[in-house]
């Protein structure tokens, strides 16, 4: 049998590798990117949340989530759940309906679409006859009410979407019981509003848009009210006795209206402009809940005074004498509030404002005094400031874990207690196996803890490295302080703030070693911060240092930004994690690569032009190399002011055009064809083009010329215990790999213990390595005598790894962006290589080794590389042969952004951003699976309750 087997096929190891791999994307963490609706049931306690994209999202207890994705990829208008069911209809820009249902399937839920209907008028109609503008589910869950811009109602069996002609609600008919005069002035138009009553499900409220209110009977099909409004009608609220409504207007005023049980004219109660006299905007959604003190809770939105705050977005709240406009950062979506009244009380309470802004969802108890933020377990505004970079750390010790709380903990006391609201669910997922972190950093300066062992993102702990530096910000601002009589009472609140002080604070690159809790972060201006973690507030000094880069070169000049203004004498931070010294990069570019040896007490960092070794024990610079080419200017103009010289840069690249193809003439000298020449212009006119694009996502297969802009970038640093200078004594190292494919390696010599403080750290340039295809270096990695990567720094004294094998011969492994090259040690020469881009035609863009182990069995696993190419594909690599063991499409290659923001876990999963707001989690192991598992009973529907109370009623009860 062996001949008829393909060369290189292994049963064996197939059926291996599919005991280990296996490509799953499992969950979405972070806040829907750009959201477009809200929906809440009681009854079910979930929260549903549509997208302009044509998603859907269900959220519940924290673990409880479901998404749909809508075929027609069109913005979700609004969100219904029909009462008492595990069901929610909702309505696209496309004018179609959707109904989707929960239904359990192996254990647990699903959330499926059933059917989709779009209602359709005679033909001829225009349009605005059928275009839905209000959906109301009825309380008996057979039928929705669907009002449209005509203003017709029509009415559609559930679940068929079957449309009940003999039911529809004309405007004429309606008209009919309207006074004259009345009608004469004002058409119905369309159809803003429509609820059902709270007490008799045989009557519905409507609300046309040019202020006409209608009470409906409809087992008689008839007007049995009609309230006369003169402004434009925005919303409309049952109060919930049912003996009274209000509705709020486009001039920004609210009105209550009473019911009253005979036929009389009703007269408004009472109408009110809070925020008059003078023009407001409109109040689009406003609620009127009753209490047991008698005072009720008027919480509207909008109707704040046009000419001063007519940009704000905000939700007012008033009780009695308390009165807050909460003032939100991005446009308010929708709100809800939550009840928390048993089904028989005559009260509503409410608990809870859920409230769905743009970029981020904010929920305010209304129990506690001072109506606090509840902090959310899940749907975190993850782009609260742009995310700039992002660092996976698995598997955390506990001490530091609790230590990471604790500190987060005391950030949070201006927080409500409140239990998360919207508890809907059960989740049925395992435990996490372990404790993971992700960290991001931000544009602002700051770093971000989060607790990314299962399915909801959960903030730990907020660092911000501001207080180091001057900026035009106080960091003890409060933007959230209110003068005693300031009006319109405004009250910022979220955490989504987009705007940076200074450009220059971002994060670029972020380490942190999980056994001695040292963390280092460096930044856009060259800035480099050491930080261990003290569980007490401090004040004290940052010592501070400067790497200059261009020692040994002349004739170079910084084109680029400054670097950051330090604070003078002590500064004072919060517990948690707190530099002890900064090192400074000169010029102050972009950090582009970072790397921390705890054990040893050491950090590198790269830029484009070096890089250089920071002892921080000691607080002195080891040494500093200069990486930087003669042709590297671009090196020396710095990201700011790359993007503002695009002009100069086109007119550069076209001017090496021509240069070329001078210089091309004068060397061919007569000899050669004409098409000869046109080919190799042609070709270097591709070439200067792709040279001036700032990400280049294709190079060609080719080797490339040293005098390539940056090629002097460091892209990796790495340190390694390793046979560097004969093949009997090991030593420890340092390694890195720049953009134009050179290799540097220096011997390290490190004092022992009891003379750390005392003696230098000493090294010594051993190897310099110039691959010839001169492709970026993106990783490099050390395999001891087994051929297993070297562990991590202090890995195993914790226990947790065993000693390398310091006995066999080691090897390097070399990855740039076109191949892997595996050298043996200490003589560099070449072993073992595979050319990745001549056969794929792609290239590395990440890279990380990753352990996999079997589903099947606890015995083994396995250390492969995971690789991400610009292509978006996965391919895993064995070690220590560089044979591909399988590949997996990941990414869209047009999504850039995307591929750039990738980072891979140690155990074989990754996280990447899908918008600015959301990283998309997958898995490449079959036994490292992160995933919601989550059932929905369906609660029981009490008998009084079956068909005779309305959405409005139930809304008010905690199941």
């Amino acid at each position: 049998m062996r001949r008829f087997l393909r060369p290189g096929h292994d049963p064996v190891r197939e059926r291996l590798k599919r005991d280990l791999f296996q490509f799953n994307k499992t969950v979405e963490h972070g806040f829907p990117h750009q959201p477009s609706a809200l929906g809440y049931s009681p009854f079910l306690h979930l929260m549903a949340i549509g997208t302009r994209s044509g998603a859907i999202k269900l959220y519940g207890a924290p673990g409880v989530e479901f998404m749909g994705l809508h075929e027609e990829n069109n913005t979700v208008m609004q969100i219904h759940f029909i009462p008492d069911q595990c069901q929610l209809v909702t309505l696209l820009d496309d004018n179609s309906l959707h109904l989707w249902s929960l239904k359990q399937q192996s254990g647990a839920s699903e959330l499926r679409e059933e059917h989709r209907f779009t209602l359709k008028g005679p033909p001829g109609s225009p349009p605005s006859a059928t275009q839905i503008t209000a959906v109301l589910p009825h309380s008996s869950r057979e039928v929705l009410y669907l009002g449209t811009e005509s203003g017709n109602i029509f009415v559609v069996e559930l679940p068929s979407f079957r449309v009940l002609e003999d039911r529809t609600i004309s405007s004429e008919a309606v008209l009919q019981r309207v006074p004259e005069d009345y009608c004469n002035r004002r058409s119905c138009e369309l159809v803003e509003a429509l609820q059902e009553h709270p007490k008799n499900p045989d009557q519905i409220l409507i609300g046309y848009s040019r202020g006409l209110i209608v009470l409906w009977d409809l087992q008689n099909n008839k007007v049995t009210h009609h309230f006369l409004g003169s402004q434009q009608l925005e919303n409309l609220y049952w109060q919930r006795d049912g003996s009274k409504f209000i509705s709020c207007h486009y001039d920004g005023s609210y009105t209550q209206w009473p019911v009253s049980s005979d036929n009389r004219q009703p007269e408004p109660l009472e109408n009110l402009v809070p925020y008059g006299p003078f023009p407001c905007k409109a109040i689009s959604k406003i609620y009127w809940q009753t209490t047991k003190n008698g005072l009720p809770y008027i919480i509207f939105q909008g109707g704040m005074p046009r000419a001063s705050y007519g940009d704000r977005h905000s939700i007012s709240v008033v009780h009695g004498s308390q009165q807050t406009a909460f003032d939100f950062t991005s446009r308010v979506i929708d709100f809800f509030i939550i009840f928390s009244s048993e089904p028989a009380a005559e009260f509503d309470d409410p608990s809870a404002m859920v409230v769905l802004a743009e970029e981020e969802l904010v929920v305010i108890d209304l129990k506690t005094a001072g109506w606090p933020a509840v902090h959310p377990p899940y749907l975190a505004s993850l782009h609260c400031s742009a995310i700039t970079c992002s660092h996976h750390v698995s598997n955390i010790p506990l001490k530091l874990w609790e230590r990471i709380i604790s500190a987060g903990s005391k950030q949070n006391i201006h927080y409500s207690n409140m239990p998360w609201p919207i508890d809907g669910g059960t989740n049925i997922a395992p435990d996490p196996p372990q404790r993971d972190l992700l960290l991001t950093g931000h544009e602002d300066g700051t770093v971000r803890f989060w607790d990314a062992s299962g399915v909801c993102l959960h903030l730990l702990y907020k660092l911000s490295t501001v207080r180091v530096f001057l900026t035009d910000a106080d960091p003890n601002d409060n933007m959230n302080t209110l003068g005693e009589d300031e009006w319109p009472p405004l009250r910022k609140v979220g955490t989504f703030d987009p705007y940076s002080d200074d450009p220059r604070l971002g994060i670029q690159k972020i380490y942190l070693c999980k056994y001695s809790g040292y963390l280092t972060v460096a930044g856009t201006a060259g800035q480099v911060l050491v930080m261990e973690l003290n569980d007490e507030d401090a004040e004290h000094v940052v010592d501070h240092a400067e790497a200059d880069l261009l020692q040994d070169q002349e004739g170079y000049r910084w084109k680029g930004h400054e670097k950051l203004k330090t604070r003078d004498g002590p500064v004072r931070f919060e517990a948690g994690f707190q530099p002890f010294v900064l090192v400074q990069c000169q010029p102050p570019a972009v950090v582009t690569s970072l790397a921390l040896h705890s054990e040893w007490k050491l950090v590198a960092f790269g830029t484009s032009h070096g890089f250089g070794l920071f002892d921080h024990q000691q607080k002195r610079l080891v040494f500093v190399k200069c990486t930087l080419h003669p042709s590297d200017q671009l090196a020396l103009e710095g990201p700011l002011s790359r993007v503002k010289s695009l002009k100069k840069s086109l007119r550069q690249s076209f001017r090496r055009i021509r240069r070329s193809r001078v210089s091309s003439r004068k060397r061919r000298g007569g000899s050669g064809n004409a098409s000869e020449v046109q080919e190799a212009n042609a070709r270097f006119d591709q070439d200067a083009l792709q040279e001036m694009e700032l990400a280049p996502v294709q190079r060609k297969i080719e080797a490339r010329s040293a005098e390539d802009s940056f090629t002097g970038f460091v892209r990796t640093l790495y340190f390694a215990d390793t046979f560097l200078r004969d093949s009997s004594r090991h030593c420890p190292s340092l390694w890195a790999g720049t953009n134009g494919g050179t290799v540097y390696a220096f011997c390290l010599r490190i004092p022992p213990a009891e003379r750390r403080m005392d003696e230098p750290v000493r090294a010594e340039q051993a190897k310099e390595i110039q691959l010839m295809h001169r492709a970026p270096v993106v990783g490099i990695l050390v395999l001891d005598g087994r051929g297993i990567p070297l562990p991590e720094p202090l890995e195993v004294a914790h226990d947790l790894s065993k000693s390398p094998d310091m006995q066999g011969s080691h090897q390097l492994l070399v990855v740039s962006e076109e191949q892997f090259k595996v050298f043996t040690l200490p003589k560099v020469s070449s072993k073992l290589k595979l050319k990745l881009t001549a056969l794929e035609g792609c290239r590395v863009r990440k890279v990380t080794v990753a352990n996999f182990g079997s589903c099947k069995t606890d015995d083994y696993s396995e250390n492969d590389l995971a690789v991400l190419t610009n292509l978006g594909d996965i391919q895993i690599i064995s070690l220590p042969f560089l044979k591909l063991q399988i590949r997996y499409p990941c990414i869209r290659k047009e999504d850039v952004s995307g591929i750039a923001s990738c980072v891979f876990t140690k155990y074989g999963q990754g996280f990447y951003l899908i918008s600015p707001s959301e990283f998309e989690r997958f898995s490449l192991s079959t036994k490292w699976l992160v995933e919601p598992r989550c059932v929905v009973d369906m609660p029981e529907v009490t008998s009084n309750n079956h068909g005779h109370k309305s959405s409005m009623e139930n809304a008010a009860r905690k199941s």
